[in-house]
């Protein structure tokens, strides 16, 4: 097998990374390559001189003396030399003959005679430079392979003649000290001294870039809106300047091109997912106008996913307080830039909920509802209510809930009380569901008689009636099978909302995010299987019994339980008095301020607990709570005190013999209580309703129409009955309509006119007279 020398292509991605500087230091880094190899062969030809002319220049060695060893006493180390050493005529023929033949090797005249080391050993040591470079293995000085650039063949009489150029290859210097020289010069004539501008030139000239980069946006905007499926390139290049390196407007850039893009990709999204094509898909022959289709959903959805992938990283890059290598933003600018990610992810969390990588976007958007900025996780949290109430399927509302669900466990119950009461939004309701069903039902017009008998022959209204016939039980059926789909949907979504509040419950109940579960389950308490009531409401009364709650979590303990016992839970033989008594001796516990939230929740618990259990309550209590509420109704401000007295109303037409109080005449035995907790024996009926008549008298126009509307007995006829626009609305509808939390007086004080205006002052003028005569 023959393996492929195929070098990898770099994708896009890698491109668009690579600026200006990199491609530079990489032809930089080739040239430093190309003069180092050169450098090396110079000295290797260096060498190779040197030992050449060392060969010339050396002479053979004249037959020394041996040298001898220099010992501490040299005079004797003399004396015995002299005595040993023999003339020649003494020695033998045989020991003549040996020293001749001995004296014709090299080894033995070039030989310290004087050192015991064997002749190899100098040999190694003494080896000429000539012998080092010849057992260097040598290589052949080959010339590099010139490149071609093949051009177009000519073509005469004798045939085609083909044409090529030699590539241009870089000189490379052939001396290392010129090019140095060089390169100096060169330094020295391109480091001309920038020109030092004043700071107005600088920001006119910041000023004058930014005005550019904006209208090049501008530009590639406008053509990408105008043809998305030509101008891919262009949302390329757009994408391509979130990487601006110009550090006086990168900032700025930065942010408008993130802007730009979000709209962008909200306007030429389609309103269905793209799915990747498979192989047979890809493989099979198509329409052009089929593959510019296929081609133009690729490229959406590859740039879409890097703009993503970019906004990720620029908010990762804040969080851990990272910088880049190159350093163009700093610290501070990063904060900026992710707030401007942030809310570019949140309008497509809500925008594009039906496309690609939109669980993505929730799990890059959940973690930030709990961030420690303020800002961050009120667009967040903003961002996740839109999405749920606008969500009439629940596809991405599961999401969402599965992401909280987990980040909850995940944190040990350590999140921002604002996470939990996103699930107040969510649409689950049966009435909704209904509503939403018929809206995404397809609706079709069908063709009326009169026109099926003017446009149509017989036999075609006969096979018009057929058709629109097939086509209703179609439409029934595909409306029915969205209903079902959804109601799956909120079962499945309610249940991890529900499992999530039961741990809560169970696990952290001194946690802050005890209110937020009180009141999801008071919301949705009606939906909770029936299996769990009696546990959870033994759990409801021994949190209220504990005395660990405020006085607002204890009110959404008692709405939520009288919620439960309300919807299915009226088949459970299960008494709530204890509810009843603790709401009883905590109703002078409310605010009678500016804070009186909590009488909206008071009101809503007022009316579950009487006016939807109306036979399970006893006259006894209906009287007490009627008697304590006026009382309330006189020390709370005035839109306080038209919710209650609109409460008392329908206590008075709910409950029979209510009108016991308008008389000053005792019924039975007994003192009322007003002190006593228990409200089935304070003997409320011995009492009588005087607030309303100071109620007459308050400076509250609507107050005084309710107290004088309950004196005449609430009657829903004649003279003393209420108008319309207050006896058809709910006592939480008033409380809210009649607010004053812009401290302005509603309804509105009427205006007085001149003449009116003048009596009013003599009048007051009279009166200061007569004080200052007594």
């Amino acid at each position: 097998m023959e393996r492929k020398n195929t070098k990898r292509v770099p994708s896009f991605r890698k491109l668009l990374r690579t600026s200006q500087i990199k491609l530079d230091n990489k032809l930089k880094n080739k040239q430093y390559k190309q003069k180092s190899a050169a450098k090396k062969y110079r000295k290797e030809q260096k060498k190779l001189r040197e030992a050449v002319r060392d060969a010339i220049s050396r002479k053979p060695f004249p037959l020394e003396e041996c040298k001898k060893k220099q010992v501490g006493k040299s005079g004797k180390w003399e004396e015995k030399e002299e005595e040993v050493a023999l003339p020649l005529d003494m020695m033998d023929e045989d020991d003549l003959q040996l020293m001749e033949d001995l004296a014709q090797k090299a080894s033995f005249l070039t030989r310290d005679l004087s050192s015991n080391e064997p002749v190899h050993i100098k040999k190694r040591k003494h080896e000429s430079v000539i012998e080092k470079y010849e057992k260097v293995p040598r290589r052949l000085q080959t010339e590099p392979e010139k490149e071609l650039i093949h051009l177009l063949p000519i073509k005469d009489k004798s045939g085609i003649i083909p044409q090529a150029v030699e590539k241009p290859v870089l000189n490379v210097a052939h001396d290392e000290e010129e090019d140095a020289e060089e390169m100096e010069e060169a330094e020295d004539t391109n480091e001309e001294p920038l020109p030092i501008l004043t700071p107005e030139e600088m920001a006119a000239q910041r000023r004058q870039k930014l005005q550019e980069r904006k209208m090049h946006i501008a530009a590639l905007a406008s053509a990408i809106l105008s043809e998305p499926d030509n101008n891919m390139k262009k949302l390329k290049e757009l994408r391509a300047m979130l990487m601006e390196q110009d550090p006086n407007v990168a900032v700025i850039v930065r942010k408008l091109v993130m802007v730009s893009l979000m709209e962008i990709f909200k306007d030429i999204v389609p309103s269905y997912k793209i799915r990747p094509l498979t192989e047979a898909e890809k493989a099979t022959k198509v329409k052009k106008e089929t593959q510019k289709l296929r081609e133009f959903e690729e490229g959406l959805v590859s740039q879409y996913k890097f703009y993503l992938e970019n906004l990720e990283q620029t908010i990762k890059d804040w969080k851990q307080r990272k910088l880049k290598k190159s350093n163009v933003i700093s610290l501070k600018a990063y904060k900026g830039l992710a707030e401007v990610a942030v809310k570019c992810l949140c309008e497509l969390l809500v925008a594009l909920p039906h496309f690609n990588f939109h669980n993505n976007i929730i799990v890059l958007i959940v973690p930030l509802m709990n961030d420690p900025s303020k800002m961050i996780s009120e667009l967040c949290v903003e961002a996740v209510k839109k999405l749920f109430k606008q969500d009439k399927l629940g596809y991405a509302s599961l999401g969402v809930v599965k992401v909280i669900s987990g980040l909850v466990r995940g944190r040990n119950y350590d999140v921002r009380p604002e996470v939990l009461k996103v699930f107040l939004h969510l649409r689950i309701k049966e009435v909704e569901l209904q509503k939403d069903s018929e809206d995404i039902a397809p609706k079709k017009k069908f063709m009326t008689y009169k026109e099926k008998r003017k446009n149509l022959s017989r036999m075609q209204r006969k096979w018009r009636k057929a058709e629109e016939k097939l086509e209703r039980e179609l439409l029934e059926a595909e409306a029915s099978e969205s209903k079902e789909k959804k109601l799956k949907l909120h079962t499945e979504t309610l249940n991890i909302v529900f499992v999530t509040y039961f741990r809560i419950l169970k696990k952290a109940q001194k946690s802050p995010l005890l209110p937020a579960v009180l009141e999801g389950l008071a919301k949705f308490a009606h939906l909770i299987n029936v299996e769990f009531f009696d546990d959870l409401l033994i759990v409801l009364h021994s949190l209220i019994a504990s005395g660990d709650l405020s006085y607002r979590e204890s009110l959404h303990c008692i709405l939520s339980a009288f919620h439960i016992l309300s919807g299915q839970g009226d088949v459970l033989n299960i008494d709530p008095m204890k509810f009843y008594t603790h709401l009883y001796k905590t109703l002078f516990s409310l605010h009678a301020g500016g804070t009186n939230e909590d009488i909206g929740i008071v009101l809503q618990c007022l009316d579950v607990m009487f006016a939807k259990r109306r036979k399970q309550v006893s006259q006894q209590r209906a009287l007490a709570f009627l008697k304590r509420l006026s009382i309330l109704a006189l020390h709370v401000l005035p839109n306080s005190s038209i919710g209650i007295l609109a409460t008392n109303r329908i206590f008075m037409q709910t409950f029979p013999r209510m009108d016991l109080l308008l008389d000053n005449e005792s019924q039975g035995s007994g003192v009322y209580l007003p002190e006593l907790e228990e409200p089935e024996h304070c003997n409320a009926q011995n009492t009588a309703l005087w607030e309303l008549h100071l109620l007459q008298r308050h400076y509250h126009p609507t107050v005084q129409k309710f107290a004088s509307h309950l004196i005449a007995g609430a009657p829903t006829e004649g003279s003393g009955a209420l108008p319309l626009d207050l006896s058809q609305r709910s006592a939480a509808e008033l409380f809210e309509t009649y607010c004053m939390k812009e401290m302005t007086f509603n309804p509105p004080v009427a205006s007085v006119t001149p003449r009116r205006k003048v009596m009013r002052e003599i009048g007051l003028n009279k009166e200061m007279h007569k004080l200052l005569i007594r």
